[in-house]
């Protein structure tokens, strides 16, 4: 869905200037769907050059609504849409200025049609919306008005849109979409029939064989972006390969982004080499010994036991493990990285409260490892991640208990637990590693998550 809009204001800067005229025409790709056009009070003059420039003078916007009393009707039309203006940069920085004065913050992907002009119809010695719609043969009655602008650029738009086989990707606008090297069982109209969701998409080759799985916000999208023109070898094999796409919704990207790991592993896909190798030959595990003391230890990875955290080869191991030393002032000897009689290095050195020689308690000691555990072990032991569902009454939850990814499921928003320990009826288990690891703690990291029970 795109919207294509166009304004008219006091002048040409946002930092001094203020919006006269706003015209927004939501179009699905094909025609026009609804509009919005209204005059708008400034709240300061209209200088005489733009009055001979636009028509609209000070007695006509008198009476007109202030920005801020269209704001929510220009937010409605603008949901979940792509913003379209010829010099988009002008007329969307203009807009998100005012909106950014009533603390509210206006996002869009955005589309130039000036950049899309010279990328889809080159060789025009000038791309200024008159001289394009003298060149195109678009009628604009009502230049330098909101409406009349708006609606030249949707013809502008919607020619560009034939240019480019009905596609324009927000992700790569000014990227053409050929439909060159598609295989013949992909079509343009299958492919923009893909959801503009999040989830797990699979590509496949014709004996049905998934040769690529990807994970994204916008699955059609990020298609659109596979599938356009792609310059290198490996993007031009899979184009001409891929004689089929599947997809499952997951609502969550956290549960998008476990997914698509998940599955790389377990289906290794023949263009997802460099996702599907190995990346956790080391572990880091702990034990407690017979004096009570938490111990650390580096090991190869055998497969059952959970590490706490893993690496790619013992020496990136050794060398984060020095750093965690350091941090949390641990026994360099209790971590297994010294080897001796007296006590550590360290405790020569008198920078070791030494645990290694019985002068530190097991209680003291452990209550350090056991911080480093828990950061290792996403800040929390216990902890139920509440996230977006698939539909509007459904939540998706990931599951991590005693420092360990249990899995991932959903529930209805209604659904009653008692306690926390009932989430773990609805989810499937899968086992942790080290990147479901890497992409829990990051998500948690940048707070994306809907809400957070601990227990």
């Amino acid at each position: 869905m795109y919207v294509i809009v166009d304004i008219e204001t006091t002048g040409g800067n946002m930092n001094n200037g203020k919006i006269t005229e706003v015209a927004i025409y939501r179009h699905d790709g094909t025609k026009v769907v609804d509009e919005y056009v209204s005059l708008v009070n400034p709240g300061c003059g209209i200088p005489p050059f733009i009055t001979s420039l636009t028509g609209i003078t000070n007695e006509m916007v008198e009476s007109a609504p202030p920005f801020y009393a269209i704001a929510k009707d220009i937010v409605s039309i603008c949901k979940d849409a792509v913003f379209v203006a010829h010099n988009a940069g002008f007329d969307y920085n203009f807009i998100k200025h005012e909106f950014k004065s009533l603390g509210y913050d206006f996002e869009m992907p955005s589309v130039c049609t000036v950049k899309l002009s010279r990328k889809l119809i080159p060789g025009h010695d000038s791309y200024s919306l008159g001289k394009l719609c003298d060149k195109l043969g678009i009628d604009n009655g009502a230049r330098h008005r909101a409406a009349g602008d708006a609606l030249a650029t949707v013809q502008l738009f919607e020619i560009l849109l034939s240019k480019n086989n009905g596609i324009i990707n927000p992700e790569d606008p000014y990227n053409a979409f050929s439909a060159n090297g598609l295989h013949p069982d992909i079509s343009i109209d299958f492919i923009k029939s893909l959801p503009n969701e999040t989830g797990v998409y699979y590509m496949h080759n014709e004996e049905g064989d998934v040769v690529y799985i990807g994970k994204s916000t916008k699955i059609r999208n990020r298609i659109i972006t596979h599938m356009g023109n792609p310059k290198t070898k490996k993007g031009i094999e899979m184009k001409l390969k891929t004689a089929d796409i599947s997809f499952q919704l997951t609502g969550s990207e956290l549960i998008a982004l476990l997914k698509e790991s998940q599955e790389i592993k377990e289906e290794k896909p023949r263009y997802n080499r460099a996702q599907r190798r190995s990346r956790n030959q080391v572990g880091l595990y702990h034990y407690k010994d017979r004096k009570g003391y938490y111990r650390l230890i580096l090991k190869p990875n055998d497969g059952v036991d959970v590490p706490s955290s893993t690496f790619e080869s013992m020496k990136e191991g050794r060398e984060q493990l020095f750093k965690w030393i350091d941090e949390y002032e641990l026994c360099q000897q209790l971590c297994g990285l010294y080897e001796g009689k007296n006590g550590c290095f360290q405790y020569q050195l008198k920078t070791c409260r030494g645990a290694c020689v019985g002068e530190e308690t097991d209680e003291g000691y452990n209550k350090r490892v056991n911080q480093l555990l828990t950061k290792l072990s996403y800040g929390h032991t216990n902890v139920v991640i509440m996230d977006k569902g698939r539909t509007p009454d459904e939540l998706g939850i990931v599951v991590i208990e005693n420092g360990r990814y249990l899995g991932y499921g959903y529930i209805y928003e209604d659904t009653v637990v008692e306690e926390a320990q009932q989430f773990k009826d609805h989810i499937t288990l899968y086992n942790d590693n080290r990147d479901t690891r890497v992409i829990i703690s990051n998500y948690l990291r940048q707070k994306k998550y809907k809400k957070l029970i601990t227990y």
